[in-house]
């Protein structure tokens, strides 16, 4: 039964890497995206299929707020004033997923992980940090998507 589904998950994938090939918009889209270190095909995929090749969303912010990633002052009224909050009503896969990428990016990029740890040793938690990473490679996919060039890593070329 494994064996069987294992076939059938590797069929509907080949199936989705052939219609990216055919397609060149949406070629186009899955080598920009997958130019960010830390977005995966699985995260590249998801971000084409629920943007609708990015014509859903006007900004990568509003997509944010969708996803369950971007942070909601929590307040009553004008005297009670909490830490800011990520809303629950979200779309709990891309965010799961999302959640993965700035772990891998953490680990795989030195600029990612610089940041993590300097944030870390201001006293800043590690959820809000791993919230803050996710905004900021959800803006980068929009701006690569948006500029049709892939991303750039200019902390190579820092001295």
């Amino acid at each position: 039964m494994i064996s069987y589904l294992t076939k059938q998950i590797d069929n509907v994938e080949n199936e989705m890497d052939d219609i990216i090939r055919r397609d060149e918009q949406l070629n186009e889209m899955y080598k920009l995206i997958n130019s960010i270190k830390g977005v995966g095909p699985q995260t590249t995929l998801f971000m084409i299929v629920y943007t609708n090749g990015f014509t859903k969303f006007k900004n990568w912010r509003k997509f944010a707020s969708y996803c369950g990633i971007a942070p909601f002052p929590n307040s009553s009224g004008s005297s009670i004033k909490g830490r800011t909050k990520v809303s629950h009503l979200a779309n709990k896969k891309i965010k799961s997923l999302f959640d993965l990428c700035a772990k891998s990016a953490i680990q795989h990029n030195r600029e990612m992980k610089n940041y993590y740890e300097r944030r870390i040793e201001k006293g800043k938690s590690k959820m809000s940090t791993i919230n803050v990473i996710r905004n900021k490679l959800l803006s980068r996919i929009f701006a690569v998507v948006e500029r049709k060039t892939p991303y750039v890593n200019f902390m190579k070329y820092a001295a």
